[in-house]
């Protein structure tokens, strides 16, 4: 951290505004960070992805931690403010400059690595998804800890019978453990967001035998987006469905939310 002026004064000095476009909120604490920072454990030592690091508050944080971040950043404003962090910690930081949406990151990576995001609010959804869905299991990632808004992280943990269960949280339970690490008040952020945010932590499981995430996709999916429907009607587009229900003893007449996350993974199994 030597010598590292204020994070407030490097985005004066470059001229830095959160971009609405880009879903940007700034984090300035320095405590709250190192507190995310530390979520996933000792990283001393340890590669670590992180996605839209902005002007690089919690890239600060997890280099005072002693970690090797890769940083994927669209943003070519914060190029400069990262290139400084570069220079204050040789050896400890690389930046690439896309989409993280077009990137393969296990490709950046020659060992098992940690994701620590503070998630630009408008593609976290779709990167969770995709780290979720990966076919090699355990993934190439240790663990995701990341940043959402609070709505969205009451989603990912849920527990089937709430108004929150739904797809995220089957495809965030059935072969990872998902808990919520921290709430972080919208206060902490600039500007200020309208909503109040959350940090989950999400850690790979064993994977159930004879499922795969396609088949289980496909099931959510089919479920969730007829969910005010029975499942005898919101199922009817997945092949062998509704015979597969009744073979493992689910009412037809039952609703996607009723059921848990156990009992889609009995379903895959069944229809696989």
């Amino acid at each position: 951290m030597s010598g590292l002026p204020p994070l407030r004064d490097v985005i004066a000095r470059h001229g830095l505004s959160a971009s609405k476009a880009l879903g940007q909120n700034f984090l300035f604490d320095e405590q709250l960070l190192d507190r995310i920072a530390a979520v996933p454990g000792d990283l001393a030592g340890r590669p670590v992805l992180e996605i839209g690091p902005g002007p690089g508050g919690l890239t600060r944080a997890l280099l005072r931690a002693g970690a090797k971040v890769t940083a994927i950043e669209r943003d070519a404003r914060c190029l400069p403010a990262l290139a400084e962090l570069e220079e204050a910690f040789p050896g400890q930081l690389t930046v690439i400059e896309g989409d993280a949406l077009d990137v393969d990151h296990d490709s950046l990576f020659d060992a098992p690595y940690a994701v620590v995001a503070n998630l630009p609010y408008n593609v976290g959804t779709a990167l969770l998804v995709d780290w979720l869905s990966a076919k090699a299991w355990p993934p190439a990632w240790t663990s995701l800890t990341l940043m959402f808004q609070r709505e969205v992280a009451d989603r990912i943990v849920a527990k089937e019978g709430s108004g929150t269960y739904g797809r995220l949280a089957v495809l965030a339970q059935w072969r990872s453990r998902a808990s919520l690490a921290m709430k972080v008040h919208r206060s902490a952020f600039t500007p200020p967001p309208k909503v109040m945010s959350a940090i989950v932590h999400i850690e790979p499981a064993t994977m159930p035998e004879k499922v795969g995430p396609t088949i289980l996709s496909r099931l959510t999916e089919a479920a969730f987006g007829q969910r005010r429907k029975m499942l005898r009607q919101s199922l009817k587009s997945v092949p062998g469905a509704i015979a597969a229900l009744e073979a493992i003893g689910i009412e037809p007449t039952r609703r996607a939310e009723t059921l848990s996350v156990a009992d889609y993974v009995a379903l895959a199994k069944e229809l696989s």
